[in-house]
């Protein structure tokens, strides 16, 4: 029962942070509500591992949390810079 429980907290909080994407206001509060829906996806797929008896879930859970982190900081650097890539040793970066 109290994995029911935290298993619809989590549901609720990614309704909440996937609203909180799509209003905004600016692009850094939708990168920080896609990271946490990221986040609660690692939490749910955790908790529904173990509900199912399933613990290589948990395997799933850490590669996607590797994946988010890795996402965010991608998608947080294009916005700040405007490019992915290095610009070189004699090349200040863009300033937005």
């Amino acid at each position: 029962m109290m994995f029911a429980a935290a298993t619809l907290a989590i549901i609720v909080t990614m309704a909440l942070a996937i609203v909180r994407a799509i209003r905004g206001p600016t692009v850094f509060d939708r990168a920080q509500a896609g990271n946490t829906t990221g986040t609660m996806a690692v939490m749910l797929l955790a908790v529904i591992g173990f509900l199912n008896g399933r613990p290589e879930f948990l395997d799933l859970a850490i590669v996607y949390g590797l994946l988010n982190l890795v996402g965010t900081i991608a998608v947080l650097k294009f916005f700040r810079y405007g490019d992915l890539g290095d610009p070189g040793e004699g090349e200040p970066p863009r300033q937005p």
